[in-house]
């Protein structure tokens, strides 16, 4: 009989089963628009070959007394035909299923994954591999010599290349783990399971509420303006210099009829908004987060002139410390801007974002974070508390934190892929399931898709953002999911 091999959930993972809803299934997709109808048998193949290269994609989510852990299976993966929304469920407790899917409509490819097994960087090479895989063999004549395989890099490795050693530092372990994409390889126990200097143990509780919440995928600041990062502005004392938290503008709207995730796809040239973002001294990250926040203010009646909307913005961790794990390896920054103390325009609110994050996003203040947070998961009585019991504290930090932010935003960067996918893929397309509105930025050969996605029918603040860009001399195109209950009806009809 086969022994299975099993590993239990990284930090950032342990959140995502617990917190899980109808509403929010805790799944993300990534897509790539090719240049011809998906041939179905050839992406099958292709889905085998990459199957085979990534061992952690095998894996099922199984319950413990006291843990979740991904146990390795032996089920096979199928390419299936689109028929359900975007982000539909793919974990269940009591069905032991594979934590993604593969599926294909017309032109189009997208891989979904439940985000206890991968990240957005983990997946994206997920999908890279096997955009090259199948158009390799849909192109024959075009693929590199080989097998491929030297031909095969990191999405935007060009862009975005691992940091020197002199910006990652002298911390122990600050060694890249090995190029491959194995279940066991746990990049936060590897970087930050060592020992640190004392703290006091009353700041552990309010560290693991804001950094174990459910914060979306991974952001990569490739655009960043590197004058800008700032020392770590967190080592204060409590209550020194920390201004007390504000009332958070929540959106709020009609529910999907079916609790559906409703997603918008915006399209544009990447180039004249990269040049809104440079403009204005700040990365496309801020600019995009700011803009949005504008949106609401003038959709939504009950934003006041002074009120604070906050932004969860996650960072992947893999520029800072060196991995190629495809599990889960980032942290979240959380950024806030209250209205009506100064200017208020966007590129005013933009650099203030730009300033927060920059401060935060620094390889010395995520490492004592990160550090933190394994030694509260690590603490003794945390290791004999029941998993229903963690389960239920871990819903009430996602509640707590999905009250306090306005909209959450995910930025994979540029995607470069290999020869010869990247000559038949035209938009990629990345979407995460919502209990909150928010949205999440890709670009690939020069356009930029942004993929908002609600709980809620209302489209308003997506409109106004599109009127937004479009007065700042930005084509966009819109394309948005039925969602309605008379929508839906006249697709069944």
């Amino acid at each position: 009989m086969k022994r299975r091999h099993w590993v239990r959930l990284d930090n950032a993972s342990n959140i995502f089963p617990a917190a899980r809803s109808d509403v929010d299934p805790k799944v993300f997709r990534l897509g790539a628009e090719l240049d011809h109808e998906v041939d179905p048998a050839l992406l099958q193949a292709a889905l085998e070959e990459t199957y085979e290269r990534f061992p952690l994609y095998h894996a099922v989510l199984r319950r413990g007394v006291f843990w979740y852990y991904l146990q390795d299976s032996d089920l096979q993966p199928e390419v299936t035909a689109e028929t359900e929304q975007v982000c539909a469920p793919l974990y269940w407790a009591d069905r032991r299923t594979l934590l993604f899917r593969v599926v294909h409509h017309r032109r189009r490819v997208s891989l979904e994954v439940f985000h206890a097994l991968s990240d957005g960087t983990g997946a994206l090479w997920f999908l890279t591999d096997l955009l090259s895989a199948y158009t390799r063999r849909r192109f024959p004549g075009e693929a590199p010599a080989g097998d491929g395989a030297a031909e095969r890099v990191r999405p935007g490795a060009e862009e975005r290349p691992d940091p020197s050693p002199a910006q990652i530092g002298t911390h122990p372990g600050a060694q890249a783990a090995e190029e491959v994409h194995e279940l066991t390889t746990d990049s936060f126990a590897h970087y930050f399971r060592g020992r640190r200097r004392r703290r006091d143990p009353s700041s552990h509780e309010q560290d693991f509420t804001r950094e174990a919440a459910p914060a979306v995928l991974t952001v990569q600041e490739d655009d960043a303006p590197q004058d800008q990062w700032a020392e770590d502005a967190e080592g204060g004392t409590p209550g020194s210099s920390r201004p007390p938290r504000r009332r958070i503008h929540r959106v709020r709207g009609t529910r999907t009829p079916d609790n559906r995730t409703h997603a918008i796809e915006l399209t544009m040239p990447a180039a004249p908004v990269l040049g809104l973002a440079k403009a204005e001294g700040v990365a496309l990250t801020m600019y995009l987060t700011a803009l949005f926040f504008e949106a609401i203010r003038r959709t939504d009646e009950s934003a006041h002139t002074t009120s604070t909307m906050a932004a969860s913005v996650p960072v992947n961790l893999r520029q800072f410390f060196p991995s190629t794990s495809a599990r889960n390896f980032f942290a979240t920054i959380r950024v806030e801007h209250t209205y009506g103390q100064g200017d208020d325009s966007p590129g005013a609110v933009a650099r203030h974002l730009q300033e927060t994050f920059s401060a935060e996003a620094t390889p010395e203040a995520l490492e004592r974070r990160l550090h933190r947070l394994i030694q509260v998961e690590r603490w003794p009585l945390a290791r004999i508390v029941p998993r229903p019991l963690k389960d239920l504290l871990l819903r009430l930090i996602n509640h707590a934190n999905n009250r306090s932010l306005t909209v959450a935003i995910s930025n994979l960067g540029r995607v470069t892929l290999p020869a010869p996918a990247q000559s038949h893929v035209g938009r990629m397309l990345f979407h995460v399931s919502a209990v909150r509105p928010q949205f999440c930025a890709i670009s690939h050969d020069g356009q930029l898709t942004l993929g908002f996605t609600s709980p809620f029918v209302e489209t308003a603040p997506v409109r106004e953002y599109a009127r937004l860009l479009t007065d700042a001399g930005v084509e966009v195109s819109l394309a948005a999911a039925r969602t309605t209950e008379e929508e839906l009806a006249g697709v069944d009809a």
